[in-house]
């Protein structure tokens, strides 16, 4: 094949993942045809269905940047659902640290 005459498009292959809750991660990987978006991975991958999530309002990104779900994808993109969080941040840490100093020795 000449290199003024574009092949076939070469399909696209990507990982979408979704962690159910702490330490707990789902990962598949899809091969989708080029021009593909983050909603034809979702919909590849099978975790909406395997974990009752519904599309609408869902929060997506790649490689751990917010995306929208008419996102176009490239090839060895990291598709990522996010599930909302349950504590502030700020508020996790100030619960790990008194745990911490809890259990420290008594000085």
């Amino acid at each position: 094949m000449s290199a003024d005459r574009p092949g076939p498009a070469t399909p696209l292959r990507v990982e979408v993942v979704y962690c159910p809750a702490p330490g707990l991660t789902d990962r598949v990987g899809v091969q989708l045809a080029a021009g593909a978006t983050v909603a034809d991975a979702l919909r590849a991958s099978g975790l909406l269905a395997r974990h009752a999530l519904a599309a609408e309002g869902l929060q997506v990104g790649v490689w751990s940047r917010r995306r929208t779900l008419q996102t176009a994808l490239r090839e060895g993109d990291r598709v990522e659902i996010y599930r909302p969080l349950t504590v502030d941040p700020k508020e996790a840490r100030r619960r790990r640290q008194r745990r911490q100093l809890s259990g420290s020795p008594t000085r």
